[in-house]
């Protein structure tokens, strides 16, 4: 893995957000957790070091969508959000195939339905821990997302720890 590379992009990033601090605090901690379940669940350096990249860039199309369109949401996000990446990656001197991967789980990490690949997954789970804290969701909300869409053994753990105490953990999940 490269993580002066992956240090560069995380740069990056934070350049491209600035001014911003609630996206760059998002990306930082989908990126902590993503790596954190990355390691936990076994990747290969290769996997963690794609989903690292993907992690950091998963929403980097939302100035532009809300500039564009008026609206951050999640499918222009997927929409807009590739070709943005392409073009940053490819002048951090990404290889060709990691870009690909990067771009395709960027173009993914709203679509909860035919999740292919375990980056894919880790990378879902990650912004779900995230966004579920963010948004200020629900108990209920964040069982039925537990349900529904976490499947690693680490995401559950993480989640659960997060949002509920032992008494709930043991009587409700």
């Amino acid at each position: 893995m490269n993580r002066a590379l992956l240090d560069q992009l995380h740069m990056e990033m934070l350049r491209l957000d600035r001014g911003d601090p609630g996206l760059i605090q998002h990306f930082c901690k989908v990126h902590a957790y993503a790596a954190l379940i990355g390691r936990l669940e076994g990747l290969t350096e290769d996997l963690l070091f794609i989903l690292e990249a993907a992690a950091y860039t998963h929403d980097i199309a939302i100035r532009y969508c809300r500039e564009k369109y008026g609206s951050g949401e999640g499918k222009l996000q997927e929409l807009e959000g590739p070709a943005i990446a392409d073009e940053l990656l490819g002048r951090l001197g990404f290889p060709a195939e990691v870009t690909e991967r990067v771009k395709y789980l960027i173009a993914h990490h709203h679509t909860y339905t035919d999740i292919r690949g375990m980056d894919l997954q880790i990378l879902i789970e990650a912004d779900f821990l995230v966004n579920l804290y963010e948004g200020r969701e629900t108990l209920e909300t964040v069982r039925t997302t537990m349900e529904r869409i976490f499947r690693t053994e680490t995401g559950k753990k993480i989640c659960g720890d997060m949002f509920f105490d032992k008494s709930e953990r043991s009587c409700s999940l």
